[in-house]
């Protein structure tokens, strides 16, 4: 690509300087192979998909196909999409003229008016402006989606202004025809109107368009992608089979396989920082429930599998967890605030709206029910994997003596160690968990092994005025 300074800025300057016109599919190929040859990370940012999606993105640039992102929602297939125009050149030239109802490659016009200009000037009168990589990528929404807005309309203006309606300069084109030489995507195609359908179709197979039976033969260039939710795209007469069958590659993305994958998404899409004149301490395990919590929504019987759980209800629900304890933090003066079980209790705000409900299964249960069940659960499976069984009873022996111990979200850490400092030794396993000499990451500890006992019956808990208090059963 020809450097900014030296770009020419008409027709014969262009062709002096050797540039050659490529199709958008060819220009994404050889780039993705230079990429490629030189050991460039490929996705940067997407995680989880090294072995899975990415391997079947690349062999469908190298075949040159239109693709269909087909997962359930929040597995980054919008992220997957606009990722493509890295592949891009960084510029492309265009004849930089308003009769161009598009982005003309000036070697290969399609509409009448690009024509007609490189035919009619002489080749130094013909301007040309450069195309940057950024503006060469669209995307709609399917609901609401008209013909007139991806396809194109008769323009009645031009009409009244006296242009005849047998000829193209009659027409107004949509987004797909404006993309020409860039990448359109349409998110969630089953809810395309099947007008639309037979539009998009027909652009697949024919690369031309036609608005209101008036066939224009355009060369049509654009790479085109869909997204789809598997529940929708697979039922019968959703999507019809002649632009199923028109798509060149289907890629099927996931929820991450591994908790620890998603603890990365969650915390590089946060994009908090922990840092500054409030900070905050994260422990891990306190990752480890926030991600545990999806994972645990995406097996429950109250949860609607077909529409699934978003990446979404994590990254809310992590950035509100560091919010109540950043909040503590300020109040009480401690630094590092430290997240802890009781913070938990705010997630309601967050997980709110982000769960689809399965009528059958919830059995009258509210959302709120159903997220409380799902974040115990989170619990007990993550506390289960920290703290061998046979290191409890020593603990909830320290209240079968009649101890009680009070927490919640307000409370100071040092109301914690004081209130254990006769019983030290019981809670050594509990700092297992994450040893530190912080009154506030103790805290946290123990908060998690009190929340782990009571989530497994060991011991009871009740809740009055925000504050928690256990106790033997």
């Amino acid at each position: 690509m020809l450097p900014v300074g030296v770009r020419p800025t008409n027709l014969k300057e262009l062709r002096q300087s050797g540039w050659v016109s490529k199709t958008v599919k060819h220009e994404i190929r050889d780039n993705f192979l230079r990429m490629l040859s030189a050991g460039e990370e490929l996705f940067p940012g997407i995680i989880g998909y090294d072995n899975t999606v990415i391997p079947e993105i690349n062999l469908a640039l190298l075949a040159g196909h239109d693709l269909l992102f087909l997962g359930e929602k929040g597995q980054a297939k919008s992220r997957l999409m606009r990722a493509l125009v890295r592949f891009l050149d960084d510029a492309i030239p265009y004849i930089d003229h308003p009769s161009c109802p598009v982005h003309e490659d000036p070697n290969k016009p399609i509409s009448a008016a690009g024509k007609r200009l490189v035919a009619d000037l002489p080749e130094e009168r013909v301007p040309i402006g450069w195309w940057p990589r950024s503006e060469r990528y669209a995307e709609r929404l399917a609901p609401g989606t008209k013909f007139a807005d991806v396809i194109g309309e008769i323009d009645p203006a031009k009409l009244a202004a006296g242009t005849s309606m047998a000829t193209e300069e009659a027409l107004h084109f949509g987004l797909i025809p404006r993309m020409h030489r860039g990448i359109f995507a349409m998110n969630e195609v089953p809810e395309l109107d099947e007008l639309v359908q037979v539009g998009l179709f027909n652009i697949l197979e024919e690369r031309d368009v036609q608005i209101r039976g008036y066939p224009i033969q355009f060369d049509l260039d654009v790479l085109i992608l869909f997204s789809a939710n598997p529940s929708t795209y697979n039922r019968s007469g959703k999507v019809i089979p002649q632009l199923k069958d028109r798509i060149g590659s289907l890629i099927q993305t996931h929820y991450p396989r591994e908790r620890s994958a998603g603890i990365e998404i969650m915390e590089q899409e946060s994009a908090i920082e922990l840092g500054g004149d409030y900070p905050v301490l994260v422990p891990y395990f306190m990752k480890e429930i926030i991600e545990q919590m999806s994972v645990c929504a995406r097996r429950s019987k109250y949860i609607d599998q077909a529409s699934g759980v978003s990446a979404r209800f994590s990254i809310a629900n992590y950035r509100t967890m560091v919010a109540s304890a950043r909040h503590r933090g300020v109040r009480l003066g401690e630094k590092p605030a430290v997240p802890r079980i009781s913070d938990l209790g705010h997630l309601i705000s967050s997980s709110l709206g982000k769960l689809e409900l399965d009528m059958m299964g919830s059995q009258q249960m509210s959302e709120r029910q159903v997220i409380e069940a799902i974040q115990a659960e989170a619990i007990r499976a993550v506390f289960e994997e920290y703290v061998e069984k046979n290191g409890l009873d020593e603990i909830v022996q320290v209240f079968g003596k009649g101890v009680k111990i009070e927490v919640g979200d307000m409370l100071p850490s040092a109301h914690y160690a004081e209130r254990l400092k006769r019983v030290p030794k019981a809670w050594e396993k509990a700092f297992e968990v994450n040893p530190s000499e912080s009154e506030a990451v103790r805290a946290s500890c123990i908060e998690f092994v009190l929340a782990g006992l009571y989530a497994g019956d060991r011991i009871s808990r009740s809740q009055k005025h925000g504050r928690i208090t256990y106790e033997i059963r």
